[in-house]
């Protein structure tokens, strides 16, 4: 791993010696440089590359200095060094720290300043201007993608139009001088390199097009603006880099390598331009590595993309193997129930039965058919929620009207021995069926705790009433008429009520009624818009 990315390092440092040799190619003796110190300059300025994506920001400082030093000699490696500084700053945009590429800018701007101005002459405004925008557009630009990289996807059009901007910032400003130099009206060549510019905005949706318009307008600039010819290279190179990120295919790879070099060479090599096999693999080289770069990031693309998918996948399957393990559990916990309560309450129907046919007629044998006739609607419960935890998405079925189980419950209660009193308004039918059935649930947990704690004889009045907004369940007993022996409770029978009514964003409360007796109340709303966030079941 300490070794990933060195081709990629290498192949930048190539690029930037081949693209500062091909400039400088036809250069001769300067005021301080011979021409046959074009070699050296060329390895002083490109080499560098090979570090800019390790150390961007001292890339940029020597870049500037280079600029500078260039600048002053009159070397014509000035312009090289002006074109990677741009590319390091961007990088150092995208992965310094805010202060260390601020302070890269800031030294660029110097440098450009400097590379702009002619000895002797004040900076104006314009090239003050010229100066800032040049180096601040590509750090601007490497801080956005790096704020931005991990939602930019398919759809979005922000990098089509960072690279539309980019390429009409390198046409333009590299070639507005020239306009005038050559064979064609000044609008024309104008249209000319804003279009070709534009054009780099769709490079991402339309590879090959754009890779084609790039090579007319530079075999155009060739024939009618020898000036703009090497910021057609470049963006001719940008396509190439483009296509090769976004088209898989090996033998399209091959075919854009190959036009690429013709085209390259069509601008670069001259009628006296001397062809040797250095500057055939300097040329070579640097027509590989906007293809090896495009290769690169394709790869770490569809690596990253392959990656999401798979941990999208191990997502689901996480949650899925979750619910699973729960509805496993569930089950489990249900068979438990039921084989642990239907055990006992099938024992007691058992013995209700056996010793309803030894018993006479009357009280007794009424209150063995009550718990016989009882057990077995408990098992049918008991069998109801083992179905429904095994399957919670599953819409329990409706054994009876909620109405019937308020007048059953009503008339259990007072064959145990309870004196009951009735009050269901007739105008409850029209609610809501969960609302309805929370206040069945209600009335036969309200009525069994005042069995419990009150004991037979106690006189109970349930009232079930409606109104616009909701029912109202009303459970009033009265002082118990003599001490009794309590009956065994869990203490869950109040709290599993309050957790129904809230599920419905009912409200309940309980409390002695100032009488000796104790009063139930709740109220269940009939509207959504007054209910909770959701129903999440009761625990009653």
């Amino acid at each position: 791993m300490r070794w990933r990315g060195v081709p990629l390092d290498v192949l930048l440092a190539a690029s930037g010696v081949g693209l500062d040799l091909l400039t400088t190619a036809n250069a001769g003796d300067t005021r301080f440089l011979p021409a046959e110190m074009n070699i050296p300059m060329a390895l002083l300025v490109g080499l560098p590359m090979g570090l800019v994506r390790r150390r961007p920001v001292a890339v940029s400082l020597y870049l500037a200095a280079v600029l500078a030093v260039t600048d002053e000699l009159g070397s014509f490696t000035s312009n090289t060094a002006q074109i990677l500084l741009c590319v390091a700053l961007g990088v150092a945009g995208y992965g310094a720290r805010p202060r260390a590429a601020a302070l890269a800018v800031v030294a660029a701007i110097a440098a450009t300043a400097m590379n702009i101005a002619d000895p002797g002459v004040l900076i104006t405004g314009n090239m003050w201007t010229y100066a800032v925008l040049l180096p601040v557009f590509p750090a601007v630009l490497g801080a956005y993608l790096r704020s931005s990289a991990e939602r930019l996807d398919e759809r979005d059009v922000t990098p089509d139009a960072l690279l539309a901007a980019g390429g009409v910032a390198i046409t333009v400003l590299s070639t507005w001088t020239t306009w005038h130099s050559g064979t064609q009206p000044v609008w024309v060549v104008g249209l000319l390199a804003v279009v070709g510019g534009l054009s780099l905005g769709i490079a991402r949706r339309l590879p090959g097009l754009v890779f084609l318009l790039q090579g007319v307008l530079l075999v155009s600039a060739d024939t009618y603006l020898n000036e703009a010819v090497n910021t057609c290279v470049i963006l001719t190179l940008i396509a190439i880099g483009v296509f090769s990120m976004r088209v898989a295919s090996w033998a399209w790879t091959a075919a854009a390598y190959v036009t690429g070099t013709l085209l390259t060479a069509i601008a670069v090599v001259g009628d006296n331009t001397e062809i040797t096999p250095f500057r055939v693999g300097v040329l070579m080289t640097l027509v590989a590595t906007p293809i090896a770069i495009g290769r690169y990031l394709g790869v770490r693309r569809a690596a990253t993309v392959t990656e999401r998918r798979v941990a999208e996948e191990a997502a689901r399957a996480a949650v899925a193997q979750v619910r699973a393990d729960q509805l496993a559990e569930r089950e489990r916990i249900a068979r438990d129930v039921h084989d642990i309560v239907a055990h006992h309450v099938g024992a007691m129907v058992l013995r209700a039965s056996a010793a309803r046919y030894t018993a006479p007629d009357g009280p007794v044998a009424d209150a063995l058919n009550d718990i016989r006739e009882t057990g077995h609607q408990v098992l049918q419960d008991l069998r109801d929620l083992l179905d429904l935890l095994r399957d919670p998405d599953r819409q329990p079925d409706l054994l009876a009207n909620p109405a019937d189980v308020v007048r059953e419950s009503a008339e259990r209660m007072s064959a145990a021995g309870l004196v009951v009193g009735l009050d269901l308004d007739p105008a409850t039918d029209q609610a809501p069926l969960i609302a309805r059935t929370s206040a069945a649930r209600i009335v036969q947990e309200g009525l069994t705790n005042v069995l419990k704690h009150a004991g037979p004889g106690t006189r109970v009045r349930v009232s079930l009433t409606s109104s616009d907004d909701g029912l109202a369940v009303e459970i009033r007993n009265g002082r118990p008429p003599t001490a009794i022996e309590r009956l065994p409770s869990s203490g869950r029978g109040l709290a599993g009520m309050r957790e129904r009514v809230r599920a419905v964003g009912g409200t309940l409360s309980a409390g002695p009624d100032g009488e000796g007796g104790w009063l139930l109340a709740a109220h269940l709303p009939t509207r959504l818009s007054q209910g909770s966030h959701g129903s999440q079941g009761s625990a009653a």
